[in-house]
């Protein structure tokens, strides 16, 4: 049997995936669909920091960030410009709401791929906090953000501008966490915990986003009238449509989240968690429905983007055409052409109409 943290059995990478430029074709869908914006701040500018210090965490205890200092006139000069930004991705640029907020803090990380930063804006008036990130753009990301964007019940607010990427901050308890402290609170259902994973993990095998170890996604719980409602929601889409091993796409494989894989074995019957999957699926293409000429064109430009080596497009197209049984994954050249025949599969499944008669350049 495969070891869980190393998907099909193979080693764990050793070596960052590389970054992908935007190339001219997803730019032109960014601009189309007002993702691509003018921005007053750069990835480049905020690498000008003069000072960092080490983050602590509310224990004491060291973590993966820093924050990093800049001169008087280049803080004041940022202060502004990142209110600017923020406005952007929250009320379209409107200025006039946001002169009572102020950028606290700019932090850099140097953990992963994309080396993000994360700036925290504060309310000058009640102190609340909220986040968002400025990252180098990869095309991979991009694609992962706007998949989910269209594909997942979730809605997300990201921009581009040359080679800055900008992203809304994705609020909720991390995975991790929420093993070590959540998974067996007595007063969440177990049943709609594993029913969460269940969805989350379906749909990103069906959109080919990897990767997803328990610190790279969030839960998201709402108290109701009678229980807690969850939602399993991905923060991290470096790792959209990169790598070569089926497993790479289910999260269920991963040991990090083997505390997870056994919960849904223990709560749901093998009937119960197809039945969730099923639901997942008809979710998935309602929503591909609803978005599809916008998803059309995505699909089209991710079919031409080079986002992956052929002998990974090439590993994965066989192992997917085994798993569902299709030899219509044998055709196809790309990552693109791989998510968009994981869609025709589970049409199959569910019986809707065909995809080429309701998405545009399939």
């Amino acid at each position: 049997m495969p070891d869980p943290a190393t998907p099909d059995g193979a080693p764990p990478p050793t070596r960052k995936k590389p970054t992908f430029p935007v190339g001219p074709g997803l730019r032109g869908y960014l601009r189309a669909y007002k993702r691509e914006r003018d921005l007053p701040v750069t990835y480049e500018r905020l690498r000008g920091f003069t000072e960092v210090i080490p983050l602590t965490d509310a224990d004491g205890k060291p973590t993966l960030w820093d924050t990093v200092i800049y001169d008087g006139n280049e803080m004041r000069s940022l202060n502004e410009a990142l209110k600017e930004v923020y406005a952007l991705i929250k009320v379209d640029g409107d200025m006039s709401v946001v002169r009572h907020l102020y950028a606290d803090r700019v932090d850099f990380c140097t953990f992963g791929n994309s080396t993000p930063f994360r700036i925290r804006i504060v309310n000058a008036y009640n102190d609340n906090q909220d986040y968002f990130y400025i990252k180098r753009a990869d095309a991979s990301r991009v694609y992962g953000l706007e998949l989910e964007h269209l594909l997942s019940p979730n809605r997300l607010n990201f921009i581009t501008h040359g080679s800055t990427l900008v992203e809304e901050h994705i609020p909720g308890v991390p995975g991790d966490i929420f093993i070590n402290r959540w998974l067996n609170r007595p007063d969440l259902s177990p049943v709609r915990v594993a029913k969460e994973l269940v969805k989350f993990n379906e749909r990103c095998f069906v959109r080919l986003l990897g990767d997803m170890r328990s610190y790279n996604f969030v839960f998201v719980v709402t108290p109701d009238f009678e229980d807690f409602q969850l939602r399993v929601r991905a923060m991290d889409f470096d790792q959209q449509s990169y790598n070569g091993r089926r497993n790479f796409y289910r999260p269920q494989f991963f040991k990090e989240n083997a505390a997870l894989a056994l919960f849904c074995a223990k709560h749901l019957r093998l009937e119960t968690a197809n039945q969730y999957l099923r639901e997942e699926q008809t979710l998935m293409l309602q929503r591909a429905e609803l978005a599809a000429a916008r998803l059309g064109v995505l699909l089209a430009e991710m079919e031409l983007d080079p986002i992956s080596p052929p002998e990974k497009v090439h590993l994965l197209r066989e192992s997917l055409a085994e798993h569902y049984g299709r030899n219509e994954y044998l055709r196809c050249e790309s990552m693109g052409a791989l998510v968009r025949e994981n869609l025709e599969s589970i049409r199959r499944h569910v019986g809707r109409p065909a995809l080429s008669e309701l998405i545009p350049n399939l």
